[in-house]
């Protein structure tokens, strides 16, 4: 199977200096995604208070390839240092989208965080995407989980 090609075009006025989408090490299953500011904003950065959010921009609209979707997804360190994660992860690209890539940042931490222009502030996973069918149906299958919930399989 051959690797999947996500195009990418920056947006007008984006930093063409902040790097692409970029794997940090060959078992890395993310690509980090990279805040690429407005001009207006680049040298303060942008302000995250405790448990706000925003949507930092990436400079860069994508295509994924039909059969594939995108999925941005938190990066650990930001979640376990600063408490800093994603309010809807993971977010989903669909193939069809070529709209501007945003990332929404949340702050979970006790302290306001400064997102920084070029900071490394999200992973993009691409993945295959699998279209199920949906029946209306007068019953469903039995199992022995049953209508069991949240919690209801047991602790750890």
């Amino acid at each position: 199977m051959t690797d999947p090609v996500v195009r990418v075009v920056l947006e007008d006025g984006a930093d063409r200096g902040v790097p692409l989408p970029d794997y940090a090490t060959a078992g890395a299953a993310g690509a980090d995604l990279r805040a690429n500011l407005p001009l207006a904003t680049r040298a303060e950065g942008v302000l995250l208070a405790p448990l706000d959010r925003v949507l930092v921009p990436t400079g860069l609209r994508v295509e994924i390839p039909d059969g594939f979707e995108a999925q941005i997804r938190p990066r650990s360190g930001l979640a376990l240092r600063h408490g800093i994660t994603l309010a809807n992860a993971p977010g989903t690209i669909d193939s069809d989208y070529r709209g501007p890539l945003g990332v929404i940042l949340v702050n979970f931490g006790k302290e306001s965080y400064v997102v920084s222009h070029g900071d490394r502030i999200a992973q993009i996973v691409v993945a295959p995407v699998v279209r199920a069918r949906f029946e209306a149906a007068e019953a469903l299958g039995g199992t022995v989980r049953g209508v069991g919930g949240f919690g209801s399989t047991g602790r750890g």
